[in-house]
């Protein structure tokens, strides 16, 4: 059977992997004033992030309306697609999967199962990546579903950020408190797991990149483990070398998040994500 994997902007798989298997990729949406810019097409990564902390207004992000999804769907299917897998960032995060949702139960040229990742980045994008693997050794859709439930559960994302500033600009948390963290140099971090994002804290950048290091010994050894980072190569360089150890097979894959996460994130982000082996 002829399976296509869809998913979202948010993945961050690097092009060579997203081109070997044809997996489409459907833009968010970024917004600063009256302008739009598709996520990961109109701009480049390294433009944004030299351009965000100049943004007026800041940045706003949107998910995709369900017309997109059925464009695709709807091209997919002129390709000889026979049945469709949409996986998407966790809806705890964005509105992306709803809207899918939306365009598979409207969609009725070849069936559409949507899956919420219940991750972000390349959390997202490793699920991902597997649903494609599987797709292409002939596995049915019901396999390939019962498969990623198990990645999953052993599929974690976490980072710390070096201000609350950008979460408070985009409106994404209190402004009272982004002022609280950062009158006190908190540093904050983020820990995501099966859906779940959960809020950590630390009082200096150093004890912040020992709590990440310590995490990853927690759920080590991998199968798969990259370094996220926001626009600061050379940090994700430096905790490369005190995390080289865990990389499966010295695999190096070290990658800048898409600006629609970093809209959010702010500069300076920097963490992993990572898939425990069983």
């Amino acid at each position: 059977m002829n399976i296509r994997i869809v998913t979202d902007s948010t993945c961050d798989l690097p092009e060579e992997i997203v081109s070997q298997h044809a997996i489409s990729i459907i833009p968010l949406t970024i917004n600063v004033g009256d302008k739009s810019f598709l996520d990961g097409v109109d701009l480049t990564r390294s433009e944004f992030y030299a351009q965000l902390p100049n943004f007026n207004p800041h940045p706003k992000t949107a998910a995709p309306g369900p017309e997109v999804f059925t464009q695709v769907f709807e091209r997919l299917a002129s390709e000889g697609a026979q049945t469709i897998l949409s996986i998407h960032i966790s809806e705890t995060l964005s509105a992306t999967v709803n809207s899918a949702r939306i365009a598979a139960e409207q969609f009725t040229r070849i069936p559409v199962t949507v899956l919420d990742s219940l991750q972000l980045s390349l959390g997202l994008g490793f699920i991902v990546e597997r649903a494609a693997q599987l797709a292409g050794s002939g596995k049915e859709t019901q396999e390939i579903i019962s498969s990623l439930k198990n990645l999953t559960k052993r599929t974690y994302v976490f980072a710390s950020l070096k201000t609350l500033e950008y979460l408070r600009r985009s409106g994404r948390m209190n402004f009272a408190l982004a002022r609280f963290g950062n009158l006190l140099q908190l540093k904050p971090l983020l820990h995501m797991n099966m859906g779940k994002a959960t809020a950590h804290r630390t009082r200096t950048q150093k004890r912040a990149t020992a709590r990440l290091l310590e995490w990853l010994a927690e759920y080590a050894p991998y199968e798969k483990l990259a370094i996220l980072h926001a626009g600061v190569q050379e940090e994700a360089e430096a905790l490369y070398q005190q995390a080289h150890s865990y990389f499966p097979q010295s695999e190096v894959l070290i990658t800048q998040i898409t600006p629609v996460l970093g809209a959010h994130l702010g500069i300076g982000a920097i963490g992993f994500a990572c898939i425990s082996k069983e």
